[in-house]
């Protein structure tokens, strides 16, 4: 634990505020502000006086590798064992701001990536639609040739910008399942990082949600305007409203996947939320297991969608299997218990 967080502890354990604690030494808010976000360090003067106002050793304040325990309402100083530490990752100022760079820059290649599978029968279920009906001058069999012709170059582009993040991140990856020791400062600039973060999350997880609830609303209006319309010209509008769907779809997935990959770049280096040292070792046990489980789901999709042309709902099996991953985690985590 480094000295900012151990001054955060020690100050909410007393129940005082950064002015309380300020007062007690004598320097400005600011100065605690910025002594707790790991942007700046106290003279040994006010770490001397730390130690008499905490009561606590300056060992206790300066080792990292002193923790600090509560105990009776006391806090008391736990060393950390030598197996313990020689499990650890070290993480750097450099390499910790290099890796928040990378996940932001794959936010974006995987949530564009994401949006465009979703985005990608649109037009074949546009083309064969207004074929259908006659709203364009092509056959049925040119709409449909068509519409997978740009079909496979979305999905191929999606492809490509996977990969891509893949491969960017692929020097990163023991973030996700080793222990972590990061070096001083690092937790006080990524918590930093992930507070000023925090508003534009909750907003873009927002928006996202909303338009994938919302996103049934242009059937249900095309059902008020037309009702049935069941071999009627009016019945192309139905695949107007499909198409606008899938469209409000890929838009709220693209703003959850970018927001919770951005996210979990400030959990994994903090070891919070998903990637605590827990989860850690239990995302070990299922990687196998999440690998198959979507490889069957995406070999799913495809070939309902292509034996039955039906790509108008075929896009429901994503949701689904989405919900039934976390009942396939549990179901795998009960039955390793059992073990």
């Amino acid at each position: 634990m480094i000295l900012a967080d151990k001054i955060i502890e020690l100050r909410k354990k007393n129940g005082w505020s950064q002015e309380d604690l300020a007062e007690k030494l004598n320097v400005s808010r600011q100065s605690i502000s910025k002594w707790e976000g790991a942007q700046s360090i106290p003279d040994m003067n006010k770490i001397l006086k730390m130690s008499d106002i905490f009561g606590v050793s300056t060992d206790v304040l300066l080792k990292d590798e002193i923790e600090l325990e509560s105990k009776d309402n006391e806090m008391i100083p736990v060393p950390v064992s030598k197996d313990e530490v020689c499990e650890l990752r070290s993480v750097s100022m450099e390499e910790a701001t290099s890796f928040i760079s990378a996940r932001e820059s794959s936010s974006r290649l995987v949530s564009i990536g994401v949006m465009l599978c979703i985005l990608s029968p649109i037009m074949l279920i546009l083309l064969n639609g207004m074929a259908e009906f006659k709203k364009i001058q092509m056959t049925e069999a040119m709409a449909t040739g068509t519409g997978l012709i740009v079909l496979f170059i979305l999905v191929g582009a999606a492809v490509a910008m996977f990969i891509k993040s893949g491969m960017d991140l692929d020097r990163f990856e023991y973030m996700e399942t080793e222990l972590l020791d990061t070096e001083y400062g690092v937790d006080g600039m990524v918590k930093s990082r992930k507070e000023r973060f925090h508003a534009a999350y909750v907003q873009m997880m927002i928006i996202g949600i909303v338009l994938c609830v919302v996103s049934v609303l242009p059937i249900f209006v095309t059902m008020a305007v037309f009702g049935e319309t069941e071999g009627s010209p009016n019945e192309v509008y139905y695949i107007y409203s499909i198409c606008a769907l899938l469209v409000m779809v890929a838009l709220g997935v693209f703003l959850i996947v970018r927001a919770s990959i951005i996210k979990g770049s400030y959990d994994m280096l903090l070891e919070e939320g998903d990637y605590t040292r827990k989860s850690k070792e239990e995302n070990k046990k299922n990687d196998k297991l999440t690998s198959v489980y979507w490889m069957v789901v995406t070999a799913a999709y495809l070939a309902y969608s292509f034996i039955t042309n039906d790509w108008g709902r075929s896009w429901i099996i994503w949701p689904v299997a989405g919900v039934a991953y976390g009942v396939v985690l549990i179901i795998a985590d009960t039955l390793r218990e059992k073990d």
